[in-house]
């Protein structure tokens, strides 16, 4: 089955668009005070944000290589990219509202991660034709820690609405 170029490139953009807003996400509620002040917290937040700049990084790579092998346009992609980090940044300042808490910011963390998670998934199945075995691997493997990710966010947004609760 052959593969549609220009749908590649725009889930392709998507997902470094997601990439590059979830570093931005990280750095924007940790600087207006919106995440737990707890260290733990901090550090794995920390920690999933360079991933998101790893995960960037990858991706990139992977745009360049298949540039050249697949002919796919890589200014496209980056436009694509530079569009959906600004639409999930509105979507971030429309969900966090007038006066946000630290429940509304993890559980936006929660959200973009899941739209994360799933992008990831339709890149795999997408990419499962291509010649380049490589790309899945790496397709796969961020995918992998997004699933991680999705999965760290839900554990502390239950933890921060218990002890919210109490």
């Amino acid at each position: 089955m052959a593969i549609d170029k220009e749908k590649l490139e725009k889930k392709i953009g998507e997902a470094l668009g997601l990439e590059m807003a979830a570093q931005k996400a990280v750095e924007e509620l940790s600087s207006r005070g919106l995440l737990p002040n707890e260290r733990v917290v901090k550090y794995k937040l920390e920690g999933m944000r360079k991933q998101a700049n790893n995960h960037q990084t990858k991706l990139e790579d992977l745009i360049s290589k298949l540039s050249k092998s697949d002919a796919l346009d890589t200014s496209k992609i980056q436009e694509l990219a530079d569009e959906t980090e600004q639409k999930a940044t509105k979507i971030m300042e429309t969900y966090l509202g007038e006066d946000p808490d630290s429940q509304e910011a993890l559980e936006f963390l929660c959200l973009a991660e899941g739209g994360e998670v799933t992008h990831y998934e339709v890149l795999n199945e997408m990419t499962k034709d291509i010649k380049d075995k490589q790309m899945n691997t790496k397709i796969n493997s961020i995918l992998e820690e997004e699933q991680k990710h999705l999965l760290l966010c839900t554990q502390l947004a239950k933890k921060n609405a218990i002890a919210l609760s109490s």
